[in-house]
């Protein structure tokens, strides 16, 4: 069972590596009932908001349904061009399924 749990970190302490590296990054608040997060691409950091120098941090607040899709967002804070990606990319993320909503703050990290 530890090297089982040794192995996973490892590999996801890879993943996060290639990721910091690959896409903008983002700290995710888990799910008030450790909702597993199973798909989450990353928001595309536009060419646009690059040439202009935009970066920064957005927060959101998401209801993820019991199907696991986000349901809801709402917008802490942020640049509204990099809203928008953030926006965009949480069409596309699912959790794992639950008997019920919950909630669950995200935050997105831009940088040049």
């Amino acid at each position: 069972m530890i090297g089982n749990n040794k192995r996973k970190l490892a590999r996801l302490a890879i993943v996060a590596a290639v990721a910091t590296f690959l896409t903008p990054p983002f700290v995710h608040s888990q799910a008030q009932d450790g909702r597993q997060l199973v798909s989450h691409p990353a928001p595309v950091y536009s060419d646009f908001a690059r040439k202009l120098g935009v970066a920064g941090v957005v927060k959101v607040q998401v209801v993820i349904a019991p199907d696991g899709k986000i349901k809801e967002t709402r917008v802490i804070g942020g640049h509204p061009v990099l809203i928008s990606a953030v926006e965009e990319a949480l069409k596309s993320w699912r959790y794992a399924p639950s008997s019920g909503e919950t909630t669950a703050v995200l935050e997105f990290r831009f940088h040049p």
